[in-house]
């Protein structure tokens, strides 16, 4: 069914569903294989069961990993979900499958203060799993930590607030060998620099260095807040916390945050490209698509969902 002119809906078994188009993006979230029900409410119908037996779980992965793997894009990205403490069947699957699968961590939420008989578990890994080396990839920005834009932009000159970026090379290294004169002080430091000198006096000329007032003290280069919006993404997602503890109303009893698969969406995909959702739940990735100009086909076996993800688009 068509819940938008760029967002198709299917209701059905993703194994039993064909379809005839490749995608840039699929974001796989199966159930973990976590050994216990899941229900949106205490009176609620809507959710599943996550228990399996015998080696039925990994079958089931097996399965749908290799129809993904048929449906992605060569330079394609396919995401899998799964929690930390159930990681090692789906690596071991996807490993095999895929030439290259790189994990980045979720910390889904600060702290765990009902648990007394085990580690609270505040990580979900999401592999990243391609077919090629260099697969389609925009490098995303996260926002800088509140903290750290205080205590580190607090140098101001006439162009604005700005914080320090070394320029000598660390001291168990070693780095481009010259000196340089600036203010009528010279600095040779032992280590070397980390740019070659033409570099380093190109940003002397345009006044983009810090001269120290401390005798025997460093040059470092000026990074200005104003051109720094944030910090190029990490493999650590720390900035992002779960619905329960964010302020998204929970729609699937295993929702992810819309943030999240966003996220993922615009690190490997462009505006018009196809994502693909196995297994949508309550139709996030739908959603996420519709923000961000992308086409999605989602799939969902649980036809008491329906009307859940058709409330997104409505």
């Amino acid at each position: 069914m068509e819940l938008h002119k760029d967002i198709k809906l299917y209701v059905k078994d993703s194994l039993d569903l064909e379809l005839d188009e490749k995608f840039r993006m699929i974001y796989f979230d199966p159930p973990f294989n976590s050994d216990r029900d899941y229900r949106l409410n205490c009176d609620s119908d809507l959710g599943f069961s996550d228990i399996w037996s015998g080696t039925n779980y990994e079958e089931f992965i097996k399965k749908n990993v290799d129809k993904l793997y048929d449906l992605l894009e060569k330079d394609g990205t396919l995401f899998f979900h799964i929690s930390s403490s159930c990681m090692f069947i789906p690596e071991k699957i996807l490993r095999d499958k895929f030439n290259f699968v790189e994990p980045i961590f979720w910390k889904k939420c600060r702290s765990k203060n009902n648990v007394k008989y085990k580690l609270g578990s505040v990580i979900d890994i999401i592999w990243k799993c391609n077919k090629i080396k260099k697969p389609k990839f925009n490098l995303i920005l996260q926002e800088k930590d509140a903290n750290y834009v205080k205590n580190s932009f607090n140098n101001k000159d006439a162009v604005g607030n700005y914080s320090l970026g070394h320029l000598v090379t660390e001291k168990t290294r070693r780095g481009y060998m010259y000196d340089v004169t600036v203010n009528g002080i010279n600095f040779n430091p032992k280590s070397g620099w980390r740019i070659k000198k033409e570099e380093l006096e190109k940003l002397i000329e345009n006044d983009q260095i810090h001269v120290p007032t401390k005798k025997g003290a460093n040059l470092y280069r000026k990074i200005y807040l104003h051109e720094n919006p944030g910090k190029p993404c990490t493999d650590l997602w720390d900035d992002i916390h779960s619905i329960s503890q964010g302020n998204e109303d929970r729609k699937y009893p295993t929702a992810k945050p819309l943030k999240l698969i966003q996220r993922l969406i615009l690190i490997s995909t462009d505006p018009g490209d196809k994502v693909y959702d196995p297994m949508c739940g309550s139709g996030t990735t739908g959603e996420a698509c519709l923000i961000t100009q992308r086409k999605c086909v989602l799939n969902e076996i649980n036809e008491e969902a329906v009307q859940v993800i058709k409330s997104r688009f409505q």
